[in-house]
């Protein structure tokens, strides 16, 4: 929408597909992806730190991540963290570095992250209608208010649809994207 009247709607949808496209990176596809780790903090020096600004994270291969942390001596926090966090990899620590084993993923287990990335997808859609719903109410205070007519009142509402529409399929594009990922390793 060129119409800078929905500027900050969109911008608001943009950022929620952007924040579900970060919470599906975080779904364990089979394949070692260091963005599951993106969430996990370790105690450094009693500050919580990101895991990625205390250690480097490399994937040496299809089902494995290594972690390795500049300071040795944090290499025990960082299990810890890990086992706590929730993405249910068990790290083996060869007391250098921690790698991730990935096993393969069972039809069974397939199954489950299918659904949850339809689960998170559709939570996606919730909020764009959600910011779609916030526009109407918006456009119709400024109608009350007598600040725009019952004509633009309409044409806003179906540009707000035609918004909504396409963010909606961008939602369902990135989902199908990711459930693809998870079938077909």
């Amino acid at each position: 929408m060129a119409n800078a009247r929905y500027e900050q709607f969109e911008t608001k949808m943009k950022k929620s597909v952007s924040v579900m496209e970060a919470d599906l990176a975080a779904v364990r596809a089979g394949r070692a992806n260091p963005a599951i780790l993106d969430k996990v903090t370790v105690e450094y020096y009693g500050v919580p730190s990101p895991l990625t600004q205390i250690a480097s994270v490399s994937v040496p291969d299809a089902r494995t991540i290594m972690i390795q942390p500049w300071d040795a001596s944090i290499l025990g926090e960082v299990e810890k963290a890990i086992l706590k966090s929730d993405i249910g990899i068990t790290p083996n620590n060869d007391g250098k570095a921690l790698r991730l084993n990935f096993p393969p993923l069972t039809e069974e287990r397939r199954k489950e992250l299918v659904k949850q990335v339809q689960k998170r997808a559709e939570d996606g859609k919730v909020a764009i209608r959600s910011i779609r719903r916030d526009a109407l109410e918006f456009f119709k205070a400024q109608k009350k208010n007598s600040e725009i007519t019952e004509d633009d009142l309409k044409v806003i509402e179906k540009d707000v649809q035609d918004l909504t529409d396409r963010y909606v399929k961008e939602v369902e594009a990135v989902a199908s994207k990711k459930e693809k990922e998870i079938l077909e390793v």
